[in-house]
């Protein structure tokens, strides 16, 4: 007997919330974190919410979720004082979701909904940005912060400019200051756009811009289990979701006014309402996302698929470790017993074995990635050390590069993922490669060179090219495993 797909005819106890938050991307991130938390805040404590969902660019996913009626299932696996825990459940907050690209006044139209309250987002590293090429006009503008500032001055004109219609906006984006920085973003376009003072003025009255932290590692979709998932559940469900138990999401609140609005507490969920959330951003950012970024090319031209792999491996596993303790841990002002304890944490969450980590959906943007999570580390460490560069952390950068060669150790291709104009940057510069040191250090010129992207001329760095070049050159001529000796 086949199985039903997973939609209200077969999930029977779905709830009907008003629309109170706007989501910024389909993503496996959101729907198994700020999803799943507010799932649960509507059965424990009546956070009476639901969620639209807006498809942050052209290409997406929500055609699959609207075919399941927008119900997913969050599969949560991990271990708790030595204990295997499973959780598995259905999400029903997710009311529409809209695509601007093909429906960009259905899109507008969600900011009149009187009950809307809050903006989340997660657009990866590089969705946070501003372009001058946005119109107002545009049908959608391409950018993420473009389509929010259309989106508020509907609203602002809806209601008039009434205070009580502004709104909580909690991006979740890894990039330092990601609230502080959308809004700088928004108002640019304002005043691109010439859209008033009034409008500028309620932006900043009626509207919260909070900085955000989140944690949590999310797989994704079971690719290699879903037959099983699916027998167990009873349905076919295309959109699930694979989670750690584990769960982390800090909030800039300084005028403690969105605390009392989330009712995180008597949910039970890890959330922490903080003044300033720098302390944890440095921490988790560098060491947890820092160590994903620089192990995930490394591991996968070695032929490892995933980051629990990775870790274990004998030589791969203790490169992991020693990029974090010698060349991250150091660079960071907090306590070394508070940092090397968060680490040794996140090794053992790297090492869940009911988690399926992959290290090529990992690598999506990680040139973008490498600039925020690494290269603060790169350069305090150069600092630090008086010139010395960390070969570690260099070998990765080499590997990086590598990387979008789209070729790994074994022989097999692959396609990179990543935006656009780096694909294409790194496709001509490889297919003009002819085996030789100068085609190496000519490809590592280009990319340390690119001052618009890092904000900083690598070149000019005293033996940074020529590490690099060097590593590289191994790296392509002997293949990883034997390249990386080199710095072990």
């Amino acid at each position: 007997m086949s199985l039903p797909i997973l939609n209200n005819a077969v999930y029977k106890n779905r709830q009907d919330y008003p629309i109170r938050v706007l989501q910024f991307g389909e993503g496996n991130f959101l729907r198994c974190f700020v999803d799943w938390m507010i799932n649960r805040m509507n059965k424990e404590c009546s956070f009476n919410s639901s969620v639209a969902v807006v498809q942050p660019l052209d290409r997406g996913n929500i055609d699959s979720l609207n075919k399941q009626d927008c119900l997913y299932t969050v599969y949560l696996k991990g271990l708790q004082e030595g204990q295997a825990i499973v959780q598995k459940e259905v999400i029903d907050v997710i009311k529409n979701c809209i695509n601007p690209y093909s429906d960009y006044e259905a899109y507008l139209k969600l900011a009149e909904i009187e009950t809307l309250r809050f903006v989340v987002s997660n657009t990866t590293e590089a969705g946070i940005e501003y372009s001058e090429r946005d119109s107002f006009n545009d049908d959608p503008p391409k950018t993420f912060p473009a389509k929010l500032t259309a989106f508020l001055y509907r609203r602002f004109m809806k209601f008039e400019g009434d205070s009580r219609k502004g709104l909580i906006i909690m991006p979740c984006e890894l990039i330092d200051n990601n609230g502080t920085q959308l809004k700088k973003i928004v108002f640019k376009y304002a005043l691109l756009w010439k859209l008033g003072t009034e409008f500028s003025n309620w932006l900043e009255s009626a509207n919260v811009f909070s900085n955000t932290l989140v944690d949590r590692i999310v797989p994704g979709f079971p690719k290699d289990t879903a037959q099983e998932c699916f027998n167990e559940l009873g349905y076919i469900d295309n959109c699930m979701v694979h989670g750690e138990i584990f769960h982390l999401w800090v909030i800039e609140d300084k005028d403690r006014v969105i605390r009392k609005e989330i009712p995180s507490e008597k949910a039970k969920l890890n959330i922490l309402f903080a003044s300033d959330i720098t302390p944890y951003k440095k921490r988790k950012v560098a060491i947890l996302n820092g160590a994903h970024t620089a192990m995930t090319p490394v591991g996968f031209l070695a032929g490892i698929d995933t980051v629990r792999e990775t870790v274990e491996h004998p030589v791969f596993g203790k490169f992991v470790k020693d990029v974090i303790y010698d060349e991250i841990i150091p660079t960071i002002n907090l306590s070394k017993e508070e940092l090397e304890d968060f680490a040794q944490s996140t090794l053992n969450r790297f090492k869940n074995p009911y988690i399926k980590h992959l290290l090529f959906d990992i690598s999506l943007n990680s040139t973008t990635k490498y600039k925020t999570r690494n290269l603060p580390a790169v350069l305090k460490d150069i600092k630090i050390n008086k010139g010395k560069l960390p070969k570690k952390l260099l070998f990765s950068f080499a590997a990086l590069i590598a990387f979008y060669r789209g070729l790994r150790d074994d022989g097999i291709k692959y396609q990179p993922k990543e935006s656009p104009e780096f694909i294409e940057m790194y496709a001509q510069l490889w297919s003009s490669y002819s085996g030789t040191q100068k085609d190496i250090t000519r490809i590592v010129k280009t990319v340390l060179g690119m001052k618009e992207h890092w904000e900083v001329d690598l070149n000019s760095i005293p033996g940074f090219e020529e590490q690099v070049s060097g590593y590289l050159y191994n790296i392509v001529t002997k293949g990883i495993n034997k390249a990386i000796k080199e710095v072990m």
